[in-house]
Order: C-alpha cells, then structure tokens, then sequence
C-alpha cells in the first residue's frame, strides 16, 4: 500500500468517526473520466454542519492543496470548514482526483460537479442556491480559478437533474495559487473574488497581484492581501502571528457584498 494512498484511507477513517459523512458526486458506474472503480476514482464530499441553530443558509465548497498530489485536509480542509462553521455557514470539504492518475479535465469536472450538487441538495442543508462559495488552497486554489471558468447554467435537457443546474459560484475564495488563463476564460464573468498570498511565498504573491490587476480592469469584484512575511501553506492560520486575521478579512469581503443577508 502507497504512502498516499494510506494517508487516504486514514483521512477517510477520521471523517467517519465523527460527525461528519461523505456524499459522492456521482453514483458508482457514473463519474466521468473514471480510470478505474476503486477509492482514488470516486471524488466526493464530506460535510460539515453548523452547531444546531447557528446556520444562516450560506455554504461553502473547500479544495484542500496538496500539489495535486496529495490532500492537505488539516490545515486546508477541516480547520478552515469548523471555522466557517462557526460563521454558520455549512461547508463541505473536496475530495477531487489526483495525479498521476487523473489531470486538470477531471478536477474541473469535480469541482463544477460539486457546485451543482450543493445546489441540488440546498433544501437538505437550508443552504440558500446562490450563496455558495468556492474555496481553494494551492492546487485547489488553481484548479478553483479553472472551475469558475468552466462553470455554465448546466444542461436543460440532461437525463441527471443535477447536470441542470447553475455551477458557477457565487464567491471565489483562492490562496496562495492564481492558478492559469483557461482558453475562453472572462475574467469579467468571474463572481466576486478574493485573493490571499504571504509576499516570501513570490511566485504565489506575484502572480496574485497580477490577477487582481487583471479583474480589476475587467470589473470583477475582487480584493487581495498580500501578508508581509510567510510561507506557502498558512491554511486557518487561526493562532499564527503573520496570518491570522485573514479568515476576519474574508468574512468582512463577504459581508460587504451581502453574503450573510445585510444590504450591499
């Protein structure tokens, strides 16, 4: 058994010894691109639910980094997901296909997949449709850029409902990577965004000062923070001296345009 592979299967385990559960993206037989049947094949989601009472119908689908390679589910997946709980908002963390099995075609499918599953299921969870963010960290971070340029109103004709619905997210988290231009990609049609980078981590800061240059001259909404000092990899950050306002700043963004159902 592969180093990686164990460290799955552990994530797994620890999911289901507390109180949060898996839900597929597809059912088995159905996952496009699928290379094979086995755990590494079927991308999916594991919830995490506000403390009864506390929710106010916002969610938020998470990428965790990880090189594409790996999943950092810690730093950039459980925590940041218990602390947007904590907001009230229900979020659910992404586990989408890796290399070398799997390439950017497959996680973008992942991705676009689980903004429409959300929607499908927002009566399940009291989550309102079109108050769903996008997440992503480093490789999740790239590949949300991708998402929010693939994303459409979904197919009116498909035999899946889900295929139907809207996949484009309402907000766009993405740290550390800007991630790359997609062919066709309309900065102008991206949902309000914001970027977060620690100016030591360069290429990351650099290329993120770039793309805020970009959507602000294409009128996106969009704010950036770039830290003064750090590393690649902060995630919540919720008790480091360099990083831990970020997650009040992006709750402040979000309030700002209304998120939370104050006026804009």
């Amino acid at each position: 058994m592969s180093k990686f592979f164990l460290a799955f299967v552990l994530s797994l385990a620890a999911f289901a010894a507390g109180e949060n559960y898996n839900i597929p993206l597809w059912e088995p037989g159905k996952v496009p691109l699928a290379a094979g049947d086995g755990p590494l094949d079927a991308p999916f989601l594991t919830v995490f639910e506000p403390p009864p009472g506390k929710s106010n119908g916002t969610a938020v689908i998470i990428a965790p980094g990880g090189s594409n390679i790996m999943l950092m589910y810690g730093l950039e997946g459980i925590e940041v997901a218990e602390r947007m709980n904590d907001w009230g908002t229900t979020a659910f963390v992404l586990t989408y296909r890796l290399n070398p099995r799997y390439g950017e075609a497959a996680r973008v499918l992942d991705g676009n997949r689980a903004m429409r599953l959300v929607r499908a299921r927002a009566k399940d969870f009291k989550i309102d449709p079109n108050k769903v963010i996008f997440a992503g960290f480093s490789a999740g971070s790239s590949m949300a850029r991708s998402v929010a340029a693939a994303a459409g109103p979904g197919d009116p004709t498909a035999a899946d409902p889900i295929d139907r619905l809207d996949s484009k997210p309402n907000y766009l988290l993405m740290v550390y990577s800007a991630g790359r231009p997609t062919p066709g990609e309309k900065l102008k049609e991206f949902p309000p965004t914001f970027l977060l980078a620690a100016a030591h981590d360069a290429g990351a800061a650099n290329a993120s000062a770039q793309l805020f240059l970009d959507m602000n001259r294409a009128g996106t909404v969009v704010e950036i923070h770039l830290y003064q000092k750090g590393r690649h990899g902060f995630g919540a950050a919720s008790t480091s001296p360099e990083f831990s306002p970020w997650m009040d700043a992006f709750k402040h963004f979000l309030k700002v345009g209304g998120f939370f159902g104050g006026a804009k």
